[in-house]
């Protein structure tokens, strides 16, 4: 199973995560988020394919979301509207994101990992 992982590589969160693959030699490709930022519909097809609300997938604590004001622009907005503002700028990103082409996990936490990629 070769999982994309969607990362940026000064992220505690993704360290842990990418020393969680690694420990348990999954095989996986690594995307810097902000080099390499999903596309509007490569964003899209990980919404659809994660189950969770499209507000899930921003970077809530991060510099460019607070700035930028994102949490009013993004109030009442369409997943579509949402995916746009998200490729704009991957900083916006929650990450790391990591998918098998059908299932995502958004973050890092031990125990999701361990269901969902071992």
């Amino acid at each position: 199973m070769a999982l994309t992982f969607y990362w940026y590589p000064n992220c505690g969160t993704c360290k842990k995560a990418k020393k969680w693959l690694d420990d348990h030699n999954i095989d996986y490709t690594s995307v810097h988020i902000v080099d390499h930022t999903p596309s509007e519909q490569d964003i899209l097809d990980l919404m659809n394919k994660s189950d969770l609300p499209a507000k899930k997938f921003f970077n809530t604590s991060g510099k460019s979301y607070r700035e930028k004001n994102i949490k009013d622009e993004i109030s009442g907005a369409s997943d579509e509207e949402m995916a746009k503002i998200l490729a704009s700028d991957g900083m916006l990103i929650k990450r790391p994101i990591t998918t098998d082409g059908k299932k995502v996990t958004i973050g890092f936490k031990e125990d999701i990992f361990n269901h969902t990629w071992h």
